[in-house]
């Protein structure tokens, strides 16, 4: 599968990453970005990810037969309202979005009705770092991408997006939006919130200084997520905040269970909380 020319609108870590792969592979006989900041181009050109960068939306996407999104989850209605104009009759658009109801909410219908076919996709891919020099070309490799097709799914475009992650590497699964945008919510979404808040706490400018010297390996993995885009996260936990919000209260249900058998010094209870997570942590290791 090659594409004549593919549009990636939001070239950061994730965007960067896709058009080094596709470089590296030669999935496409041009690539082009998308990028909202003048001095962001310098950064692609740099990086390699694209053979041209623009901050001129339309002509990014003029002619491309696929287009990914890859912008913040709030800009992406307001980006595809403002490159249909520009978008090909037949193109495929697809997204790298961590929700997936509401893009498609946002973004199927306005793809549809220009002619195009919209298949949402989401590769459990990323890190810490952000902008397009964190770009990596194997940053999908082996990596979970799940394909969110709906009722109104071109069915061959659905065929496309998926062959496409699988060339960059990624094992692909379908499912539906709502599904998705569930546990994702507990195995994704949570534990960035559980970074934020457990690196707020501890590194509160208010500890004696020695706090920092003592957070070693442990804290150090536990809170890496923390360092991720608040741009992005605000975004995500907005656009997911109902399923979110849920997994927030049974993870708190969790620590208040431990928080009593600590106060009781109940031995016996704290000893079968770890053991629980050790069996079930090995279990999903070994898979």
């Amino acid at each position: 599968m090659k594409f004549q020319k593919l549009a990636i609108l939001g070239v950061g870590l994730l965007g960067g990453s896709v058009g080094l792969a596709v470089r590296q592979r030669r999935l496409a006989g041009e690539v082009a970005g998308y990028v909202r900041r003048s001095a962001s181009l310098a950064e692609c050109e740099q990086a390699g990810a694209l053979d041209y960068a623009t901050t001129d939306v339309l002509a990014a996407v003029s002619q491309a037969d696929l287009v990914i999104l890859c912008t913040p989850l709030g800009q992406m209605r307001a980006i595809t309202t403002q490159l249909l104009p520009a978008l090909k009759a037949g193109a495929i658009v697809t997204d790298v979005g961590s929700t997936k109801e509401s893009v498609i909410r946002d973004v199927e219908t306005l793809v549809n009705r220009a002619g195009a076919h919209f298949v949402g996709s989401h590769p459990m891919a990323g890190g810490e770092k952000s902008g397009v020099l964190a770009g990596r070309a194997d940053l999908f490799d082996d990596a979970i991408c799940v394909i969110t097709p709906t009722k109104k799914s071109h069915a061959p475009s659905v065929k496309a997006v998926t062959a496409f992650w699988k060339t960059l590497g990624a094992r692909t699964i379908l499912m539906s939006a709502r599904e998705h945008d569930v546990l994702v919510g507990r195995s994704s979404h949570l534990p960035h919130i559980v970074a934020a808040a457990l690196a707020s706490q501890v590194l509160r400018p208010q500890h004696p200084p020695a706090q920092g010297m003592l957070c070693a390996t442990g804290f150090r993995d536990t809170t890496r997520i923390a360092s991720g885009s608040p741009e992005m996260w605000r975004d995500i936990c907005l656009a997911n905040r109902t399923n979110l919000s849920r997994a927030v209260g049974s993870y708190i249900t969790e620590l208040t269970k431990f928080q009593t058998a600590l106060d009781k010094a109940d031995g016996p209870a704290i000893a079968k909380f770890f053991a629980i997570a050790k069996q079930r942590r090995d279990e999903w290791g070994a898979e």
